[in-house]
């Protein structure tokens, strides 16, 4: 990899260097480099571009990583990725695209994420989207995700942007059986004109099955947001759908948030709230010493933390 490829892999994914563990780079719509453990496999699609991971049960304390980089203009990528997560493991997953554009034609990344989590297993998912580069071309990334959890499983979910990304939609649609457990945490900001879409859609199938969707966001400039998210009880449940938002200069962010309560004993909450900084907050900051730029960039800071 070269110096801005090596910078992009840092940024979506914490490497330095080859990782321990299992891992999959994928370079301009290419793959590039592969490691696979005992535990842990890796698989290229044969009917389409992607890969399929396969993690054997029980296996516990391993890691995957599957960064994706893009760092010519012009280039469009869509992969599908398939995760099978075996009973009882306990692994972490690191994914995330990071696109440099120099030029002046779009570069776009598509990655369709598809989770089968097997029962009793925990899987912690982490996908961070970056954006580089001084180019009039824009960077755009549509992540999908599609989780299947089965009874007892448990999965966390960690989604940052907060740089460079033109446009996104976020889409994700979970399932969940039985006992089952999603925790999705979102961070988003977005500056200039750029434009964020969030989409959610959970349905709680299984009895006692439970998920909490929190998103933080701070909007800046021009940029505009959207956050949708839809909870379905169908069972006895426990939802709960939180967004808070920070807007700043002109910029707009539109929360919709709608749950449904299918079943007697489904117990569902929304929250949503919008506003700028409090002006006490920055004056407090700047008695301390720090300019209103730097009181308001230490406030955003400790927000999206």
């Amino acid at each position: 990899m070269d110096q801005i490829q090596m910078e992009l892999l840092k940024q979506v994914a914490g490497l330095h260097e080859v990782p321990q563990g299992a891992y999959n780079f994928r370079v301009n719509g290419v793959g590039t480099a592969r490691g696979t453990t005992e535990h842990i496999d890796i698989v290229t699609k044969t009917d389409k571009q992607g890969i399929d991971i396969v993690i054997k049960p029980g296996t516990k304390n391993e890691s995957v990583h599957i960064p994706v980089v893009l760092s010519q203009s012009g280039v469009t990528d869509l992969v599908y990725n398939d995760f099978y997560i075996g009973e009882d493991a306990d692994v972490t997953i690191v994914a995330g695209c990071g696109i440099h554009n120099g030029g002046d034609v779009k570069s776009q990344h598509d990655g369709i994420h598809t989770f089968y989590v097997g029962k009793n297993a925990k899987v912690r998912y982490v996908e961070k989207h970056y954006g580089s580069g001084d180019g009039r071309g824009e960077r755009v990334l549509n992540p999908q995700t599609i989780i299947e959890l089965a009874e007892g499983s448990y999965l966390e979910m960690d989604t940052v942007q907060i740089k460079g990304v033109d446009s996104t939609v976020r889409t994700t649609r979970a399932t969940l059986s039985a006992h089952a457990t999603l925790v999705i945490k979102e961070k988003i900001m977005t500056h200039g004109t750029q434009y964020a879409k969030t989409d959610f859609t959970v349905d709680l199938n299984g009895e006692d099955c439970g998920v909490s969707l929190i998103s933080r966001s701070v909007a800046k400039e021009h940029s505009r947001q959207l956050f949708l998210s839809r909870i379905n009880g169908n069972n006895k449940c426990v939802g709960h759908s939180e967004c808070d938002a920070i807007l700043m200069d002109e910029g707009s962010v539109s929360a919709i948030p709608e749950i449904t309560a299918n079943h007697l004993e489904a117990s569902l909450i929304h929250e949503a709230a919008i506003g700028k900084i409090a002006g006490e907050q920055i004056v407090k900051l700047m008695t301390l010493g720090l300019t209103e730029a730097e009181a308001e960039a230490q406030i955003v800071n400790g927000f999206l933390k």
